[in-house]
């Protein structure tokens, strides 16, 4: 099942935009920021919703490719690799 949201834009249209990641908490009147990019494999979606911003949650627990969606850095002692030493 692919993630697909209605939005309507601040110009009055109305579009599809996919939701990129695993999982969201999009609902019905969620304030969305949208970017362009179609979806090959969707027919007529042609926008990207940015996770990260506004009313849409980033992906928990990415590690990698964490600035697309949205992903804060982990911590030095959740089960992140520690960073390495500094050397002089």
């Amino acid at each position: 099942m692919r993630k697909v949201a209605r939005v309507r834009l601040t110009n009055g249209k109305e579009v599809n935009a996919y939701i990129p990641g695993e999982g969201h908490n999009l609902q019905e009147h969620s304030i969305v920021l949208i970017r362009g990019g179609r979806v090959k494999d969707l027919p007529g979606v042609r926008y990207h919703i940015i996770r990260g911003a506004l009313d849409t949650a980033g992906v928990k627990d990415r590690k990698q490719g964490r600035s697309k969606y949205g992903a804060k850095r982990p911590k030095a002692g959740k089960g992140a690799p520690a960073a390495p030493a500094k050397k002089k």
